[in-house]
């Protein structure tokens, strides 16, 4: 990561990553996806999918954010039509709202070093321009005291405010936030469909899902990708990078 990066991780709670998957790769996914049939999570949906689990580009991104022993967690796709909508703004290190805390939504700076909780990867296969709808965030809430405070209106998207924000995505970019970020779901109003894969990732001794990973099932993975989708622990945990 860039000096700069990391003050607008520090800063915002989340950062876009451009052009993280070539126009061919957005192609490829695509036209997998427009044949239909996709069953499970999209890291079972074949090769091209497979590799975003510790996507080269993005790998470098999760060691600095996460730590050496960083986890995928789980996956899973949003796909939204124009018109759709899906959820107001949750998250927060209390989960924003009664009933919290959410243990695994936190982050921390100590001596120049970042560590988030859970986190997401949304690699995106579509166009979201400013206005389309889609994520939305309040920018710098991973470090707010006054989650409750949030006006329920506000939560829900019907009175729009000048703190909560649609960042403008392209096809191929990769946007990071840490689920300590409020974070939600605006109504989609572009006419083309949505597309985003959302890959979340936890610290090795942590997880939110309960649900790990069946090796088993993907065939061929590479001994980095084994250890990424390895079950939460602590004790002897390798790092995700065999530096041997």
């Amino acid at each position: 990561m860039t000096g700069e990066e990391k003050f607008k991780v520090d800063l915002e709670g989340y950062l876009i990553i451009k052009n993280v998957l070539t126009d061919d790769e957005v192609a490829e996914m695509n036209a997998f996806i427009d044949k239909g049939g996709m069953q499970g999570p999209p890291s079972l949906w074949g090769e091209p999918f497979k590799r975003l689990i510790d996507h080269p580009k993005i790998l470098p991104y999760l060691i600095e954010l996460l730590g050496p022993n960083v986890r995928l967690d789980h996956d899973y796709p949003i796909f939204m039509n124009s018109g759709d909508g899906r959820g107001g703004l949750h998250g927060g290190e209390d989960g924003g709202r009664p009933g919290g805390p959410e243990g695994d939504h936190w982050y921390k700076y100590r001596d120049g070093v970042m560590r988030n909780g859970l986190c997401v990867m949304t690699y995106n296969l579509a166009d979201a321009s400013e206005g389309a709808g889609g994520f939305a965030c309040i920018p710098g809430s991973h470090k707010s005291n006054f989650l409750r405070e949030i006006p329920p209106d506000v939560r829900n998207f019907e009175r729009p405010v000048h703190y909560v924000v649609q960042p403008a995505l392209g096809a191929g970019d990769v946007l990071f936030f840490t689920e300590a970020l409020v974070h939600g779901t605006m109504q989609w109003k572009a006419e083309h469909q949505r597309r985003s894969l959302l890959y979340k990732y936890s610290p090795g001794h942590s997880a939110w899902s309960g649900n790990y990973y069946d090796i088993s099932k993907y065939g061929n993975l590479t001994e980095q990708q084994k250890r990424m989708l390895l079950p939460p622990s602590i004790g002897k945990r390798p790092r995700v990078v065999d530096t041997n």
